[in-house]
């Protein structure tokens, strides 16, 4: 008997996957367990259709993402923060902080996607920006020191 399989079973096959398998094993293990039904030739075109579907959507997600990475590539992203005279921050330049950076300039990065340690210094360092597909980018980040207004106030 023919049957597609709904769920992985360890030794038959994975999700999606038309065997052939005995009456028995597919009458009395398979389909009370609801780990497949019988593959009729409704359900094959079906199946079809689905992975067809999928596919597309697959190339439709990488060209998405390659023009992601094209206009990410040798970006260049200023932050401004608080630091000391020693030129250290106030506050370390986080993967959230710069993903969150990137999104204002309309780039849809996440903090995941984003590999650096935390920056503790003012300069210019070079990021990677890791996406789905295995693609990748590496964007140019400078942090500098934010200038304070200067409130009227004298120090004594």
């Amino acid at each position: 008997m023919k049957v597609i399989l709904l769920e992985r079973v360890p030794g038959l096959g994975d999700i999606d996957d038309i065997k052939e398998v005995s009456d028995g094993y597919a009458l009395n293990l398979l389909f009370p367990k609801h780990l497949a039904i019988q593959a009729s030739n409704a359900k094959i075109k079906e199946l079809k259709d689905k992975e067809k579907k999928r596919a597309k959507d697959t190339e439709k997600e990488l060209r998405e993402t390659q023009s992601l990475a094209d206009r990410l590539e040798g970006y260049t992203l200023i932050i401004e923060d608080k630091a000391n005279e020693d030129s250290l921050l106030y506050a370390a330049i986080t993967p959230q902080r710069i993903a969150e950076a990137l999104k204002t300039y309309g780039f849809p990065v996440n903090k995941t996607m984003v590999f650096t340690e935390p920056i503790k210094e003012i300069g210019d360092y070079k990021i990677k920006i890791k996406m789905r597909h295995g693609l990748e980018a590496n964007i140019n980040l400078t942090v500098n020191a934010k200038i304070e207004a200067e409130t009227g106030k004298s120090k004594k």
